[in-house]
């Protein structure tokens, strides 16, 4: 009988591969031979993942089935350690628990069916005397994970403190350094991902986040050996009102005292920002689409600038720096550098020696500021640096414009100045001995001209008035504009003069009216 039973299983193998897809039928279990199973195919009985029995479901149900089963797991607490008592409580699911082996329910559907019909018959048999129990595996999202620490693990940061220079009276002092601990975020988010794929047993856990030690940076004997000067410029803002020469002062204390180890990138904007009244800024004059505006720290660039040709003096490595729209007149062409919160302009260098520098602005009662750079010098003192300013091209404006203003009184007329258009270079000459070495462009820069312009006000309720101002304003000559506003203005002053010192006599007497008549009355003997 088994020789009869193997022919004929042979013989269906043989047959097997005319048909795509066979159904056979032995025992009441139906065998296939594919291995392809839809989401609509009944599992066998006797087949569970874990607890969960799958026996006559669906794929599709099983499928749901086990994600249910996960997604049960997602509340439970998972707590990760940081430094001394400090800890994030969170979740499995917020670390993006999920089924790792998400195969089985494949492999579960084809038991029974994937196979010749020997393997199928013997699969079956084998489930009718013992259950087929697969196991889940869960996996975790590393991205999640990080977003935890990164957020989250922050706090428990405390970045080392580096040592640091001030400079009082003329001398130095040197503040050392705070060690400090630091939340690894790589190492961290292997770490965790790691124990919860590995150990993790659907129970409230425990684990810790990877902490660095972090060093700080110098020491009293290397701070002690800053003292040279290696850079430093002075410019003057002498002509500056009260508001500009307070911002330049401003922004020199906020760069002043700053220790920038070797590497560091020093960012002017940085420093200097944000441009508030809290920061201590006021409004004054600064460039703005070829107007000078009113702004918030008008006068910053003066600051950043004269920092520049400091750090130029230094031979620091420049990283970023632009020059402004219009010329100024502080330093020559192709020698400033800007920087505008609105433009993203920025005023940037690293300190590419191999000591530390320490950077001191000061400003003086006669409107001077200074920017000095210390470090170790290792130049050799033979050796001389020259920065000189190269003008292209030169463009004087012609033309003026006046600017008709209704809602300005009649009287009004401001003007600004003309600006001349340039191109210019700036380049390093190196002498050594007295003797020129080398000379290199450093930067080149091109201002825009300005023509020399007028705002006018024009409101007035006297057409003979309102007349006079426009022909003025077609004569298109600044000077006569001024000439006949201010003609305006003075009468206007002294009328209002005029009525002022009437409103003041009208006061007075009626306030000797209001006294009573013994207060009015001379006293006896007098």
């Amino acid at each position: 009988m088994r020789k009869i039973w193997n022919k004929l299983v042979m013989a269906v193998v043989l047959c097997s591969g005319i048909f795509l897809l066979g159904n056979f039928s032995i025992g009441g279990h139906s065998l296939c031979l594919t291995a392809y199973a839809s989401e609509e195919e009944r599992i066998e009985a006797g087949i569970h993942v874990e607890s969960i029995n799958l026996s006559g479901m669906t794929v599709a149900e099983a499928r749901q089935a086990i994600q249910e089963y996960v997604d049960s797991y997602g509340d439970t607490e998972i707590t990760i350690h940081g430094t001394d008592d400090q800890a994030i409580t969170t979740t499995a699911a917020a670390c993006g628990l999920k089924w790792g082996n998400q195969e089985i329910i494949e492999e579960a559907a084809a038991l029974g069916k994937d196979g010749n019909i020997v393997q199928c018959y013997k699969a079956l048999k084998d489930l009718e005397y013992a259950n087929k129990i697969y196991e889940i595996t869960f996996d975790f999202d590393k991205n999640m994970i990080r977003s935890i620490i990164e957020e989250q693990g922050a706090q428990f940061n405390q970045e080392a403190v580096d040592a640091v220079l001030t400079r009082v009276d003329g001398a130095f002092q040197i503040t050392g350094g705070q060690t400090g601990v630091v939340v690894d975020t790589n190492a961290s988010t292997d770490a965790i991902y790691d124990y919860l794929v590995a150990n993790w047993d659907c129970a409230p856990c425990n684990t810790d986040m990877v902490i660095s030690v972090q060093e700080p940076r110098g020491d009293e004997e290397e701070l002690a050996k800053v003292t040279d000067v290696l850079g430093t410029f002075t410019t003057s803002y002498s002509t500056s009102g009260y508001s500009r020469s307070a911002n330049v002062a401003n922004g020199a204390q906020l760069i002043n005292g700053c220790t920038l180890y070797p590497g560091d990138e020093f960012s002017a904007y940085e420093s200097v920002s944000p441009f508030s009244e809290a920061n201590g800024y006021y409004m004054a004059g600064s460039y703005l689409n070829g107007q000078v505006v009113d702004s918030l720290g008008g006068g910053i660039c003066q600051v950043s600038t004269t920092l520049y040709n400091a750090v130029l003096q230094a031979e620091l490595e420049v990283t970023e720096r632009y020059n402004h729209s219009m010329i100024v007149t502080y330093v020559d062409p192709s020698a400033d550098a800007a920087i505008a919160e609105s433009s993203g302009k920025d005023f940037k260098f690293v300190n590419n020696t191999e000591h530390p520098i320490y950077i001191e602005g000061i400003t003086t009662p006669e409107k001077q500021i200074t920017f000095t750079i210390y470090g170790v010098e290792t130049r050799d003192s033979n050796r001389e640096v020259i920065y000189e300013s190269v003008v292209l091209e030169r463009t004087v404006p012609e033309e003026e414009v006046i600017h008709a203003d209704e809602s300005l009184p009649l009287g009004y007329c401001s003007v600004q100045s003309a600006h001349i258009g340039y191109k210019a270079q700036l380049w390093k000459v190196v002498k050594v001995d007295g003797v020129e070495v080398s000379r290199e462009q450093i930067n080149s820069s091109s201002y825009n001209k300005s023509p020399r312009s007028a705002t006018v006000g024009i409101s007035t309720p006297d057409p003979e008035a309102y007349n006079n101002i426009m022909a003025a304003i077609a004569t298109n000559s600044i000077d006569q504009v001024k000439a006949v506003a201010g003609a305006y203005k003075a009468a206007a002053d002294a009328a209002a003069a005029e009525a002022q010192a009437q409103a003041d006599a009208a006061a007075a007497a009626a306030a000797a009216q209001a006294q009573p008549p013994e207060a009015q009355a001379p006293a006896p003997g007098q």
